[in-house]
């Protein structure tokens, strides 16, 4: 693409030079080629404009920087780069998002849940429907990881790119408040925005400097929709939508909100945790299922059927998409032929393990049970908090590794143990995390609920800055058919 072309419309001075052919776009200089436009982003530990002499050299064609630079190629300033770099890509693959419905949704938790409730209602619908999120990018039945649940800008447009010559119609993005504040989501107009809910978390190191920081960044997307759909039983809904350009739709429980809903009760059979509630929407009630466990499901249903409902679908496309919902690691059940129920989450801090086991403890287990670790070089507050928790809500924790990176696992698992010990919870200590399921498994009474925390629709575990293959689903199937060739039997059926 010609770089004038690359640029129009665009508010930027482009200096004087003849046509220039721009074949890609890089912002890491390990990745320059020639004929590329180079873009300078400041990070919390780089800089790239320290590159752009470099950049040049290897043959970047163009460099898109935040001040003049004395460099041997045309440099275009912008005021910030990283909004420059998300308007440059969209124009580079053509501005794909033009060519969807895009749905975005920001919120401290349910995000995607929410987001994979809603491909499932469109796809039942008949929508090719694209997802992008915490889980990769998910094309088809192809899923594509990335770093961020919000990838970068670059990448963020050549996977709507993508889905667009993949045919699809529609496409979720969970919109971090981290890929807002980094203008991952600019140079498009999102047509539905919503807003789940809001709480303490992302709030230091290279996050947010504070609650205040991190709500203005959620209000960012309702300023770059057409329509927002917000729950207004949270008690920040004024807040985030302070500012907004868009048109407002409200869901919750409460009287007079667009979606109501009222009557919710848990559902529990051999194989199956879900919930049940009433919707009401413009005067007529309808019963709706879901196949996710906890009274929260409720909220997330009640948000994908907001914004579902702009795309006429049916009640039979919203309970099948709901109650054939599967999400990776979120509140996933795991058949094991036994009379238990087994359950992966990614529940990994105090507050996403207190939700957890809050919910399933509404099932009435004969008893809880929790496998867990903490991530290594994070906080050690974090563990005694998620130590207390766990302590104080299940009736049995099991202390094992999760990504210890480059501390000792047992260093960790004593720092659990300072909070739990603070309780009167049992618990046992397997360091080893495979070990520590098969004990699980082998100790399971009928009627026990078991967690598998932490790791939820993580493939790996990360020891020492290596990542090694670790699939929850897949061990628990080793370790049944490991049993089953022994001759030991699982008793009876899930529940």
């Amino acid at each position: 693409m010609i770089l004038k072309e690359l640029f129009k419309g665009l508010p930027y001075t482009l200096p004087e030079a003849g046509p220039l052919e721009i074949t890609d776009i890089v912002y890491d200089s390990r990745k320059v080629t020639p004929g590329c436009l180079f873009v300078c982003l400041r990070g919390a530990a780089v800089d790239g404009h320290t590159f752009a002499l470099q950049a040049a050299q290897q043959g970047a064609a163009a460099i898109l920087a935040e001040e003049p630079l004395k460099v041997p190629v045309p440099v275009i300033v912008a005021d910030n780069t990283r909004k420059a770099l998300a308007e440059v890509s969209a124009a580079f693959f053509g501005h794909p998002a033009e060519q969807l419905q895009v749905i975005g949704l920001t919120g401290t938790k349910g995000k995607t849940t929410t987001a994979w409730m809603i491909r499932s209602i469109l796809e039942k619908a008949g929508h090719k429907t694209g997802l992008i999120g915490t889980i990769g990018t998910v094309i088809g039945d192809q899923i594509l990881k990335t770093n961020n649940t919000t990838p970068e800008s670059y990448e963020m447009q050549h996977y709507l790119r993508m889905m667009v010559d993949a045919g699809c119609d529609t496409v979720v993005i969970e919109a971090s408040s981290i890929g807002l504040k980094a203008h991952r989501t600019d140079g498009m107009t999102f047509d539905y925005g919503l807003f789940s809910n809001f709480s303490h978390d992302h709030i230091g190191g290279n996050e947010h400097k504070d609650m205040e920081e991190y709500l203005q960044c959620k209000q960012l997307l309702f300023r770059q929709c057409k329509t927002g759909i917000v729950n207004v039983d949270d008690p920040s809904w004024e807040r985030i939508v302070e500012g907004h350009t868009c048109t407002l739709e409200t869901y919750g429980f409460r009287e007079g909100v667009d979606f109501q809903g009222s009557n919710a009760h848990l559902l529990r059979h051999p194989g199956y945790l879900g919930v049940g509630f009433t919707l009401t929407h413009k005067g007529q009630s309808t019963s709706v299922q879901v196949g996710i466990p906890g009274k929260f499901s409720v909220y997330n249903a009640l948000a994908a059927i907001a914004v579902c409902s702009h795309f006429g679908v049916t009640e039979k496309d919203i309970n099948d998409g709901l109650d054939a919902v599967k999400v990776k690691g979120r509140v996933e059940i795991v058949p094991t032929g036994g009379d238990y129920t087994l359950l992966i989450d990614y529940a990994h801090n105090a507050l996403s393990m207190e939700n957890i086991l809050t919910t399933l403890r509404e099932y009435h287990p004969n008893r809880l049970v929790v496998l867990f670790g903490a991530g290594g070089n994070r906080p050690k507050v974090r563990r005694f908090e998620m130590g207390e928790v766990c302590g104080r809500l299940a009736d049995l924790s099991v202390i094992t590794a999760d990504n210890s990176r480059d501390e000792d696992v047992m260093d960790i698992i004593a720092d659990i143990q300072v909070g739990m010990d603070k309780t009167d919870g049992a618990s046992v200590v397997v360091p080893d995390r495979r070990e520590a399921i098969r004990y699980c498994i082998e100790h399971a009474e009928p009627g026990d609920i078991i967690v598998l925390a932490g790791k939820g629709h993580e493939d790996y575990q990360e020891i020492k800055g290596v990542k090694y293959p670790f699939d929850e689903r897949e061990i628990v199937a080793e370790i049944l058919k490991e049993a089953k060739t022994k001759g030991e039997q699982p008793n009876g059926n899930d529940s």
